[in-house]
């Protein structure tokens, strides 16, 4: 109940007109692309679902690059066009639109709330860049904790999707995957609160990251020419 109640409340601090205002700082890829990703537009009832789920916040584009660019430098042998990017908690698809100026075999996204769903299907299809380099881009409803994940080489992006015990139940579901068909994996953590999570079957590894991320891979992951971690 103490819980339940301290969500509310940080709830009602994010509804008043100033931070609404706050959230507008995010709009300037927006602008430059004719898409909705901010926050500041969410209505209110997914953002109350947000709070006691996982809030939406879309990525900042600069700390996108930042990471992509870690973890090609990380892997050079990595052959984008072979992999899969996938974002659990996609929301209304700013980083699925970002991805796309990579060349990813494809992009998926998988987003709990109807709308914010909905909203990444019109921006997909609204979006114009003439870097793009992947048109194969889909947002699909569904709950990340229960994801079942393609066998295809994957780039994984999480932005602190999930509370803890979906997120153990996603890493397990993407560990019985890897079992059954071994192949690369890679792991972009944004704002990784909950890194041990990933760590804590030695699956997977560490191998780079900043304050604001964590980059890991499949701990067998040396023929892609990775380096030892320090």
């Amino acid at each position: 109940m103490k819980q339940f109640i301290s969500t509310l409340w940080e709830f009602v601090c994010e509804s008043t007109p100033s931070r609404r205002r706050q959230r507008y700082g995010d709009v300037d890829y927006d602008w430059d692309f004719r898409v909705d990703t901010t926050s500041a537009t969410v209505g209110w009832r997914d953002r109350l679902r947000g709070h006691f789920h996982s809030p939406y916040q879309p990525t900042e584009p600069t700390l996108f690059r930042e990471m992509i660019e870690s973890l090609m430098k990380l892997a050079p042998k990595i052959n984008l066009p072979e992999f899969t990017f996938i974002d659990i908690g996609s929301g209304k698809g700013r980083a699925l639109l970002m991805a796309s100026q990579y060349p990813f075999r494809r992009i998926l996204g998988i987003e709990l709330l109807p709308e914010l769903q909905r909203v990444a299907t019109e921006n997909i299809s609204r979006y114009k860049s003439d870097s793009q380099q992947c048109f194969a881009i889909d947002c699909v409803l569904g709950d990340g904790g229960e994801f079942a994940f393609p066998a295809e080489p994957t780039v994984l992006y999480l932005f602190n999707p999930l509370p803890e015990s979906e997120l153990v139940r996603m890493i397990m579901n993407l560990e019985q995957s890897l079992r059954e068909n071994p192949r690369p994996v890679f792991v972009l953590y944004h704002n990784p609160l909950l890194e041990h999570v990933v760590t804590r079957n030695a699956v997977f590894k560490r191998i780079a990251g900043a304050r604001e991320y964590s980059i890991f891979s499949r701990n067998d992951a040396a023929f892609l020419g990775i380096p030892p971690s320090p």
